[in-house]
Protein backbone atom coordinates (compact mmCIF):
# COMPACT_ATOMS: atom_id res chain seq x y z
CA UNK A 1 0.00 0.00 0.00
CA UNK A 2 2.95 2.34 0.55
CA UNK A 3 4.11 2.26 -3.07
CA UNK A 4 1.17 0.62 -4.85
CA UNK A 5 0.30 3.67 -6.92
CA UNK A 6 2.19 4.08 -10.21
CA UNK A 7 3.06 7.68 -9.40
CA UNK A 8 4.66 6.77 -6.08
CA UNK A 9 7.09 4.39 -7.74
CA UNK A 10 8.06 7.10 -10.21
CA UNK A 11 8.47 9.65 -7.41
CA UNK A 12 10.72 7.24 -5.51
CA UNK A 13 12.74 6.56 -8.66
CA UNK A 14 13.26 10.26 -9.29
CA UNK A 15 14.18 11.07 -5.69
CA UNK A 16 16.70 8.20 -5.29
CA UNK A 17 19.59 10.27 -6.71
CA UNK A 18 18.82 13.19 -4.39
CA UNK A 19 16.67 16.18 -3.52
CA UNK A 20 14.37 17.74 -6.11
CA UNK A 21 12.01 20.67 -6.26
CA UNK A 22 8.34 20.20 -7.12
CA UNK A 23 8.74 21.49 -10.66
CA UNK A 24 11.68 19.17 -11.33
CA UNK A 25 9.63 16.19 -10.13
CA UNK A 26 6.65 17.16 -12.26
CA UNK A 27 8.82 17.55 -15.32
CA UNK A 28 10.71 14.27 -14.83
CA UNK A 29 7.55 12.24 -14.15
CA UNK A 30 5.68 13.61 -17.13
CA UNK A 31 1.92 13.35 -17.49
CA UNK A 32 0.99 13.59 -13.80
CA UNK A 33 -1.22 16.54 -12.86
CA UNK A 34 -0.10 19.02 -10.23
CA UNK A 35 -3.05 18.02 -8.01
CA UNK A 36 -2.20 14.30 -8.16
CA UNK A 37 1.53 14.87 -7.62
CA UNK A 38 0.81 17.07 -4.60
CA UNK A 39 -1.55 14.46 -3.13
CA UNK A 40 0.97 11.65 -3.68
CA UNK A 41 3.82 13.63 -2.11
CA UNK A 42 1.67 14.54 0.90
CA UNK A 43 0.68 10.90 1.38
CA UNK A 44 4.30 9.75 1.10
CA UNK A 45 5.37 12.45 3.56
CA UNK A 46 2.65 11.36 6.01
CA UNK A 47 3.86 7.75 5.76
CA UNK A 48 7.48 8.72 6.37
CA UNK A 49 8.91 8.01 2.91
CA UNK A 50 9.52 11.60 1.81
CA UNK A 51 10.61 14.71 3.66
CA UNK A 52 9.54 18.19 2.58
CA UNK A 53 11.61 21.28 3.27
CA UNK A 54 10.11 24.74 2.79
CA UNK A 55 12.43 27.73 2.48
CA UNK A 56 11.24 31.17 3.63
CA UNK A 57 11.93 32.89 0.32
CA UNK A 58 10.00 34.83 -2.26
CA UNK A 59 8.94 33.01 -4.35
CA UNK A 60 8.64 30.08 -1.93
CA UNK A 61 10.96 27.16 -2.55
CA UNK A 62 10.02 23.61 -1.56
CA UNK A 63 12.36 20.64 -1.84
CA UNK A 64 11.57 16.96 -1.50
CA UNK A 65 13.95 14.19 -0.55
CA UNK A 66 13.72 10.61 0.61
CA UNK A 67 13.89 9.74 4.27
CA UNK A 68 15.97 6.78 5.43
CA UNK A 69 12.79 4.69 5.19
CA UNK A 70 12.28 5.86 1.61
CA UNK A 71 15.90 5.12 0.72
CA UNK A 72 15.52 1.61 2.13
CA UNK A 73 13.19 0.86 -0.82
CA UNK A 74 16.10 1.16 -3.28
CA UNK A 75 16.84 -2.61 -3.42
CA UNK A 76 13.16 -3.28 -4.12
CA UNK A 77 13.07 -0.74 -6.96
CA UNK A 78 16.30 -2.20 -8.37
CA UNK A 79 14.78 -5.69 -8.28
CA UNK A 80 11.64 -4.42 -10.04
CA UNK A 81 13.74 -2.76 -12.74
CA UNK A 82 15.82 -5.91 -13.27
CA UNK A 83 12.68 -8.03 -13.47
CA UNK A 84 11.15 -5.64 -16.01
CA UNK A 85 14.27 -5.62 -18.16
CA UNK A 86 14.38 -9.44 -18.15
CA UNK A 87 10.69 -9.66 -18.97
CA UNK A 88 11.06 -7.20 -21.82
CA UNK A 89 14.10 -9.08 -23.22
CA UNK A 90 12.23 -12.41 -23.19
CA UNK A 91 9.09 -11.04 -24.82
CA UNK A 92 10.54 -8.98 -27.62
Amino acid sequence: MLIGDKWKVLILRDLMPGTKRFGELKKSIGSVSQKVLTAQLRDMEEKGLVSRKVYAEVPPRVEYSLTELGKSLNPILDAMRTWGENYKAQNM
